[in-house]
């Protein structure tokens, strides 16, 4: 990859924030038709639905996960946060595949050294296989 490459960007389907808006609605409306009084019910239904608003409220604010361009990698960082992995931090990319249920998940890790970053498709936008073979491609040859 060479200076005038332009950025690339991994980000968080738009689809999945508004299914997740969705689904806290929906626990909502469970806990208010079956707490049958019970105060109980409707605090853990609101705290479930109160927690998967918060995790669609970051694909919001952070859609973009991952991005490649000359200098590095940037990745997210804590709820919202950016971080750059110059290539030199970069030790490894590589991708994870478990069978599991009798699916198979992948997960793109990128190993920095001191730090482990996991993505998977739901992160990505992509499989982690594709993203993978791109940041390899980039990767300046050492």
């Amino acid at each position: 990859m060479n200076e005038t490459t332009p950025v690339r960007q991994w980000r968080v389907p738009s689809s999945l924030p508004a299914a997740k808006l969705a689904g806290a609605a929906l626990l909502v409306a469970l806990g208010l038709l079956f707490a049958d009084g019970d105060p109980v019910r409707l605090a853990v239904a609101a705290l479930a639905a109160a927690g998967l608003a918060s995790w669609a409220v970051r694909d919001l604010v952070a859609p973009v996960r991952l991005a490649v361009d000359p200098a590095g990698l940037t990745v997210i960082h804590g709820f919202a946060g950016r971080r750059l992995l110059p290539w030199s931090a970069v030790e490894a990319i590589a991708v994870d595949r478990r069978p599991r249920l009798g699916l198979t998940s992948e997960t793109l890790e990128i190993d920095a050294g001191n730090s482990l970053h996991l993505f998977g498709r739901y992160d990505l936008g992509a499989t982690p296989e594709e993203v993978a073979a791109v940041l390899r491609a980039a990767r300046p040859v050492r």
